[in-house]
């Protein structure tokens, strides 16, 4: 299993104060949903009875249908930090310092509650720079000292397409080092080591221009990580200074573990079907960019796609994001059936009324009874 760098950091925070949680039984499902409507304004003002909900097809009874904005956040940020990121990373830092403000409270210590966030930045290796805190002067810190890694810096090599440009060091022996931005292994540790035992509303907010050029995971892997901890993927995608030809991504040709169907992913047709594929990483299909991978990453979590067409837009995609957040509903349901052999269920979440868009997570994974 990959294992995540961490840059001296605590693992947790120290709180004793108490924070409200969601109690969700064993089999329920809990899905965020964000609705706007024609203008692209949120609707806060529904209830259950405005949806219909289907599983894999058939006719799912909603248990619950809120926003209770007092229950926690578990976020994460995960910044690229590649050379070809370089041109917008002060701006960056800032956008992501006010959304910092935005999600945590002022003072930890009078934390009712209980948002947390963690920082992560990845170029040629993965590196938590801050662990799950309430402290924004941490996050600030972090986010102020943050710059490529210590194996961005020592890289050479022209493949790389990386450099330096910023201050921070990496995690030295033993990190993550490889040959370019490992954009894929970000998230998959992200969602799987730090994400997936953590309860409640969780959401990952990524800052990249999409290019991946030597994680160990696929995309469908780590969007498959995403998709077992329950969480939503907030892309933010921004043209780096070099674009890359589809051969040099890994996992967006030849087949996925979990089948992308049509001619690799994203691209052909064919859904989402979560058997079969050979986890081949790299090669042929058809033509993809950056641009495609964050906004498919996105469109399958239940989270959203946004373009900084200019790095002065940061600060304003970073407030959508923070509005969003604070506007979701929580859904939960029982399925009718018990699946006790880890498969994959499409969610389809239906609005009554037809100028009302509605955000969830396309499916969700039960656990097997063998990794209980």
């Amino acid at each position: 299993m990959l294992a995540l760098p961490v840059a001296g950091v605590a693992q947790q925070p120290s709180n004793d104060k108490p924070v409200v949680t969601l109690k969700v039984q064993a089999r329920e499902v809990l899905l965020p949903v964000t609705v706007r409507d024609k203008h692209g304004a949120l609707v806060t003002s529904l209830k259950a009875t405005d949806f219909t909900l289907t599983e894999d097809g058939r006719p799912q009874t909603i248990k619950s249908f809120t926003r209770e904005s007092n229950l926690p956040f578990r976020l994460g940020l995960l910044v690229d930090t590649s050379r070809s990121m370089t041109g917008a990373m002060e701006n960056e830092r800032k956008a992501a310092g006010k959304f910092v403000d935005q999600m945590l409270p002022a003072d930890p210590k009078a934390a009712k509650q209980g948002d947390q966030a963690f920082l992560i930045h990845f170029d040629n290796e993965v590196e938590l720079l801050e662990d799950f805190t309430n402290s924004r002067d941490k996050l600030h810190h972090e986010l102020d000292d943050m710059g490529p890694s210590r194996a961005a810096h020592n890289s050479g090599s022209g493949d790389d397409d990386r450099g330096n440009g910023g201050q921070r060091g990496g995690s030295g022996p033993g990190g993550m080092g490889g040959g370019g931005t490992q954009l894929y292994d970000a998230i998959f540790l992200a969602s799987d080591e730090l994400m997936k035992s953590q309860p409640g509303r969780k959401a990952l907010v990524v800052f990249s221009d999409g290019q991946d050029r030597s994680s160990k995971e696929t995309l469908s892997e780590a969007v498959d990580a995403a998709e077992r901890a329950n969480l939503a993927v907030y892309t933010i995608y921004f043209r780096g200074e070099q674009e890359h030809k589809q051969s040099d991504i890994p996992g967006l040709g030849g087949g996925h573990r979990g089948g992308m169907g049509g001619g690799g992913y994203p691209g052909g047709g064919g859904g989402y079907p979560r058997s079969g594929g050979d986890d081949r990483r790299g090669g042929g299909g058809s033509s993809v960019d950056g641009k495609k991978v964050m906004e498919q990453i996105a469109t399958r979590t239940g989270g959203r796609f946004f373009e900084a067409k200019k790095k002065d837009n940061l600060e304003e995609i970073y407030g959508q994001i923070a509005e969003e957040l604070r506007g979701q509903y929580l859904l939960t349901y029982t399925p009718d059936k018990v699946d006790t052999d880890g498969g994959f269920h499409k969610i389809a979440l239906k609005a009554s009324k037809d100028d009302l868009t509605v955000v969830t997570r396309e499916g969700y994974y039960t656990a097997s009874e063998e990794s209980k």
